[in-house]
């Protein structure tokens, strides 16, 4: 399996949680790379901060914050955040194209990203804006209003 879905693939000796500015709330690290690729200018985009991190609250503007309070707001983007928006055609797996309509018309897409993963063939560290796996964010169920996952 790639590293990307690895539980150990990121160990390090800082903080991998950091404060939101905005919303307060605390959110795991990302990499300046996932960052790069989601931004929509990302040669006019200097990084300032020694550690960046994703915010996935829907009700927050803010995709990414760095470790001295600079931001990274949705607007800010070429990639729509699937988990910040709730319309039918945002995406679940960004690796595959995966959206909710997908997965709602045919839930076997999980069952395909899950072996896509298991071979390596994902990328999530730069396709997804969280840096990390989408699996987490597939529905349980596929009726509508189904549990996250």
């Amino acid at each position: 399996m790639s590293g990307c879905c690895s539980s150990s693939a990121c160990d390090s000796a800082h903080p991998r949680k950091g404060r939101c500015p905005v919303n307060g709330l605390e959110y795991l690290e990302v990499s300046v790379r996932t960052i790069t690729h989601h931004i929509k200018e990302p040669w006019a985009w200097v990084p300032s901060a020694e550690h960046y991190y994703f915010c996935d609250a829907s009700d927050c503007d803010v995709a990414y914050f760095g470790d001295d309070n600079s931001v990274v707001l949705k607007s800010q983007l070429r990639t729509r955040i699937g988990v910040k928006e709730q319309a039918e055609h945002d995406l679940l797996c960004y690796c595959f194209g995966v959206s909710r309509a997908d997965f709602e018309h045919d839930p076997a897409t999980k069952t395909f990203v899950m072996a896509q993963t298991k071979k390596g063939a994902c990328s999530c560290e730069t396709s997804n804006p969280s840096g990390r796996c989408c699996l987490k964010d597939f529905p349980r169920s596929s009726k509508p209003g189904g549990n996250r996952g």
